[in-house]
């Protein structure tokens, strides 16, 4: 094969893959937000911030934190949030790099996901919130400034680390154009959704539901969704706090929430942490990394009772 020939095939061969990509994107279309109430836009450092609020205003206010992955969004608190209206000021925002809010093609990290946390929550006085997975390190770390005042905390299956350790070949793989674009869409495609569900998320897959993996897809299909997701599964997203040190030196009543089965987060490691930062452990049975969406009555009684 002549050195033209061969760079003809790669142009053609890297047209198509761009092409599959743009197809990808334009099927997806626009999201709508995942929980009902006010959409609301919050200005950060350049980027606009989405989230929803619910509830009177005069409540005590009750912020939720998603969890990170490659296809991330406050929709993970959607079977919780309208029930927690009720009692509270419910606010969810979508994490910078994923959902609704913007996503530009920074190099996500800890730093900055604290540095947000610590910002938005500043915002309000004294809430609660309930985090999931490893947002739940950047909320303990952001708790520790001087000017957040956090009431209570409910932590869902709390973890220091997302990923492997650090490599960065990973990461700007992702990152690149067209090449990592493609990469990402098969890491976010469908089956691998499904496989993630099934195998890590629920306990009960059927209790994910069609559409809710239909919105999963889509919200990893927007424009520059592979950013944030990059860093995550290249474990530059990995937190260097030690929660239980962390938790500890906090004077901030901790409600652990775990799913028995869970295997990326064992229930060992909850048991643990209870015991080193004296937190209060509610195990869910027949749950995994998200208790809240497979026993949505159980653990709306469970955040009310913690923030008695």
């Amino acid at each position: 094969m002549n050195l033209r020939r061969a760079i003809g095939l790669a142009a053609a061969g890297i047209g198509l893959t761009a092409a599959a990509n743009a197809t990808l994107s334009n099927r997806a279309g626009p999201l709508e937000p995942p929980l009902s109430g006010t959409s609301q836009t919050y200005r950060w450092r350049g980027m606009d911030v989405s989230y929803v609020e619910a509830g009177d205003e005069d409540a005590p206010t009750l912020v939720f934190l998603h969890g990170i992955n490659a296809a991330g969004s406050s929709g993970e608190f959607r079977e919780v949030f309208s029930e927690l209206a009720e009692d509270y000021h419910v606010v969810a925002p979508d994490l910078p790099g994923f959902g609704l809010s913007d996503r530009p093609p920074l190099y996500y990290s800890p730093a900055l996901y604290e540095d947000f946390v610590g910002d938005f929550l500043a915002e309000y006085d004294d809430p609660a919130v309930v985090a999931s997975s490893l947002t739940a390190a950047y909320t303990v770390a952001a708790a520790a400034r001087d000017d957040v005042s956090v009431s209570r905390f409910v932590l869902v299956c709390p973890t220091e680390r997302g990923g492997p350790e650090p490599n960065e070949w990973l990461r700007e793989l992702v990152r690149a154009p067209v090449v990592g674009e493609a990469l990402f869409n098969l890491i976010a495609s469908r089956p691998s959704i499904r496989y993630f569900n099934d195998d890590h998320g629920y306990y009960d897959p059927s209790k994910a539901g069609d559409d809710w993996e239909d919105y999963e897809w889509r919200t990893a299909h927007q424009e520059n969704a592979r950013f944030a997701p990059a860093s995550f599964i290249s474990g530059y997203l990995n937190s260097d706090i030690d929660l239980g040190e962390s938790l500890a030196a906090l004077d901030v009543p901790t409600t652990l929430v775990w799913g028995r089965e869970s295997d990326i987060t064992p229930l060992k490691d909850g048991r643990e942490l209870a015991e080193r930062a004296d937190c209060t452990l509610v195990v869910f049975d027949d749950a995994m990394l998200l208790p809240h969406v497979e026993y949505p009555n159980a653990f709306v009684e469970t955040v009310r009772d913690a923030l008695v």
